[in-house]
């Protein structure tokens, strides 16, 4: 089980019912904050959620309005006593785009490690569920980006009759559904012996700032939640949308079509846009399952 929630829906400047861009994921026990726009933290208490146990905070790219945030939690880490360490991932050289903010938050109580490429969470010790990943993929914005996708494998189902078949001890059939091969006997029984065909896990994908491109329609291909860059809502946009590296609403509805994706939530809307629902008839069209997403909207994506 996944839950997200959008924190921020705002591109470039905050406004009252607004903050910049942000968004939470929990899975199992552990918990992902991608970007941290101005107003972050006031954002996830108003959605009565915490930040300060998130293991890895995701950066689509070093905008102020995706950043500036994060010194400003960081000190409220510190101040609560936070001891765990934080990993920040992002584009390019992380540490050095990064080096202005880490200055201002000052002196920490806790390590941060900077990490790039896909993260298997499990091996950085972090309590997701066997086999989760998150994964950046390259956007087409003016400056080194990306989106992710954050994945939840699901194990194939664990048939009772063969373990039973296979004397294997009720004990050990933990560790096959999870994966791990066993000994009975002297002998080694691997999972498929008493596991079904593979099924189908859970993906959500998160754009960041991007134009339309195949990158980002290849990552949200069969994504049960695809929540995209839509900062301008006319259709006549689509030059200053192309100029700047975004999307238009309609170009966030053809890439969910485009990708196969279950579900379209649109955020990042630029200040002109006053409310993204008179748009929503006209997108359905293009995709049915588009929402259009507002600060602390939350769902629970389930097998």
């Amino acid at each position: 089980m996944i839950s997200f929630t959008l924190l921020g829906t705002a591109a470039t400047m905050p406004l009252p019912d607004r903050a910049l861009s942000s968004a939470f994921l929990r899975c199992g026990g552990g918990s992902i904050l991608f970007d941290c726009g101005e107003g972050t933290q006031t954002a996830a208490r108003k959605a009565h959620i915490s930040l300060m146990k998130t293991d890895v905070i995701a950066l689509s790219h070093y905008h102020g309005d995706h950043i500036f945030g994060l010194p400003g939690l960081l000190q409220t880490m510190n101040c609560l006593g936070r001891t765990k360490r934080l990993f920040i991932t992002g584009p390019g050289d992380i540490k050095t785009e990064l080096s202005p903010l880490m200055q201002l938050a000052g002196e920490l109580g806790f390590d941060i490690a900077f990490v790039s490429g896909e993260l298997s969470l499990n091996e950085l010790g972090l309590n997701f569920p066997v086999g989760c990943t998150l994964s950046p993929f390259p956007t087409a914005h003016r400056v080194p980006s990306c989106g992710y996708v954050f994945s939840l494998p699901r194990p194939p189902e664990f048939l009772p009759e063969r373990a039973r078949s296979l004397n294997i001890p009720q004990w050990l059939w933990g560790k096959l559904q999870n994966g791990e091969s066993v000994s009975v006997d002297g002998v080694t029984i691997r999972p498929e012996a008493v596991c079904g065909e593979p099924r189908r896990g859970l993906r959500v994908v998160f754009s960041g700032d991007t134009a339309p491109c195949e990158a980002l329609v290849n990552a949200a291909a069969g994504a049960d939640l695809l929540v995209c860059d839509a900062t301008y809502a006319e259709d006549e946009q689509a030059p200053l949308a192309e100029r700047y590296g975004h999307c238009t609403f309609t170009q966030a509805a053809e890439t969910a079509r485009a990708a196969g994706a279950r579900r379209l939530w649109l955020t990042h809307y630029s200040q002109t846009v006053g409310d993204p629902e008179t748009q929503l008839e006209r997108l359905r069209l293009i995709f049915p399952d588009t929402l259009c997403g507002y600060d602390n909207l939350f769902t629970v994506i389930s097998f």
